[in-house]
């Protein structure tokens, strides 16, 4: 694995487990339903050089909204 991937997985580790305390629920609640609409690639790995520059909190809005927008969309949001 490079260095690359690895830092993005570190992101997504951090990502996930401030946006899961941040919503009160489990880290592996919340991966569980960012991965069922692929939000893990597309939106944690895919839009890393964006989403890295930017603060901690702001990761956890753009998560969270991700995550609303497309619950929505399945009806459970």
């Amino acid at each position: 694995m490079d260095a690359t991937n690895t830092r993005k997985i570190q992101f997504a580790t951090l990502a996930i487990g401030a946006t899961a305390n941040s919503m009160g629920i489990t880290a592996t609640e919340l991966h569980n339903r960012l991965k069922r609409h692929g939000l893990i690639q597309h939106l944690l790995f895919d839009c890393y050089d964006t989403l890295h520059t930017e603060s901690i909190e702001g990761v956890v809005w753009n998560v969270k909204e991700a995550l609303k927008n497309w619950e929505r969309k399945e009806g459970k949001g």
